[in-house]
């Protein structure tokens, strides 16, 4: 296909995109909820046409050496697209937002001033090889009356068009415009690069993937992006930290699910906890199938370990390894934290309260824990409902990202002949 030809269809599936959008803005809760329910139920109708395209991207990851971890991301089965349609349901239970007045006012010269929630318009999503994002970002995107352009990674085109011709087939016995979904199959670099800069089609581009998407999309957008930033995160054990609980904490927010943005990445450890109780933990660690790479520090106490190295603080494994961080004191965990982190989700370890409220005040994150696993950073967990990214950026959203994070103000002033003098 010539860069002609490209063009053309990126733009149509914008501009179709952007008219959707304007229908969408003013459908009843009525009509959103029917839309979801629909597409769950078509969702459940065509799992096998899905598990069948998803074979296929699982096949080209499987030739391209592509890591067990990052093919589970991959991964469709049936009780995973069943979560999917499950996920769409809970959301109709959800308020909806859009018409929400969040404050009203009026001034001395009899002006009435309403603040209300409005849907942002078209909602871009680049994200890489997990192609629930396209049911999650389609559901939250309907549910707040925004259309939703989305560019998956080559890796999980099939599943993707398979799951967009499901929503499709399913909007078109609905009173929700079928073009409020639109996918870009032209998967290239080149053609992404100009998706990029549909200023004038897409309002907000949401990226969700690693570091070097986000930042990829960050650098070459002319439209403003959410940051849905990788996820190096730590756990802190401090001195007094109950040794069971930090055991169990450490082992779930690494092994539960590996792959995901919310599992640590670091454990940081206190000097004197970790000479007491530190071979019950790596010894947990690693028959649990994690490889640790320890501290310089202390690597002559463990010769069978490898030996972290700074790029080791920096990286996002997504994977059952884990480096070990040796500390002082809380402020020397704080300041690796602040060094190495990525502003996403971050946890503390202890029973010394003046040690946790530092901990609090003075790490910068999204989200920070005491006493529980990090593996919690998610919209459902918090109760919005299916999220449609976490976000480490401090304007307009941060967090985990439900409904209202996809929806700006309009204010809505009544008046009786004022003019400004």
């Amino acid at each position: 296909m010539n860069q002609i030809l490209e063009d053309n269809e990126l733009l149509q599936k914008g501009q179709k995109a952007k008219i959707a959008s304007q229908a969408l803005a003013v459908a009843t809760s009525d009509q959103k909820k029917a839309a979801l329910l629909a597409i769950s139920n078509e969702l459940r109708q065509s799992i096998s046409e899905i598990m069948n395209a998803n074979v296929l991207d699982i096949e080209m990851a499987k030739k391209r050496g592509t890591t067990d971890a990052l093919i589970d991301r991959l991964m469709l089965n049936e009780e995973r697209v069943n979560t999917m349609a499950d996920a769409l349901i809970h959301l109709t239970a959800l308020h909806d937002p859009i018409g929400d007045e969040l404050a009203n006012w009026s001034r001395p010269n009899g002006l009435h001033i309403h603040k209300v929630r409005v849907p942002i318009g078209v909602v871009g999503m680049v994200y890489e090889a997990r192609p629930n994002v396209t049911v999650d970002a389609t559901g939250l995107c309907l549910k707040t009356g925004n259309a939703v352009f989305l560019r998956g990674s080559g890796s999980a085109i099939h599943s993707n068009q398979a799951l967009v011709t499901a929503i499709r087939r399913a909007l078109q016995t609905t009173d929700l415009p079928v073009e409020s979904v639109q996918l870009l199959e032209d998967v290239s670099h080149e053609t992404a690069k100009r998706f990029f800069k549909l200023k004038d089609l897409i309002d907000v581009l949401i990226p969700r993937g690693s570091k070097r998407l986000i930042q990829t999309v960050i650098s070459q957008s002319s439209i403003p992006v959410i940051e849905t930033g990788a996820g190096n995160c730590h756990l802190f054990i401090d001195r007094t930290a109950e040794v069971e609980m930090a055991i169990q904490i450490a082992l779930n927010a690494k092994t539960q699910r590996p792959s995901v943005c919310n599992a640590i990445e670091t454990i940081i450890i206190d000097e004197e906890w970790f000479m007491n109780h530190g071979d019950r933990l790596i010894q947990s660690l690693v028959s649990a199938g994690v490889e640790c790479r320890i501290d310089p520090a202390v690597a002559s106490i463990y010769p069978e370990l490898p030996v972290a190295t700074k790029e080791d603080w920096q990286t996002e494994y997504l994977d059952t390894i884990v480096a070990i961080k040796i500390v002082s004191d809380v402020n020397e965990a704080i300041h690796h934290i602040n060094e190495y982190g990525t502003k996403h989700s971050e946890s503390i370890i202890s029973e010394t309260p003046v040690n946790v409220k530092r901990f609090f005040l003075y790490v910068d994150a999204s989200t920070l824990y005491h006493n529980a696993s990090t593996r919690f950073t998610d919209g459902e967990a918090f109760g919005f409902g299916a999220e449609i990214g976490i976000s480490t950026q401090k304007l307009h959203a941060r967090g985990p990202m439900g409904l209202e994070a996809l929806t700006s103000i309009k204010y809505l002033v009544t008046g009786a002949g004022q003019v400004r003098e």
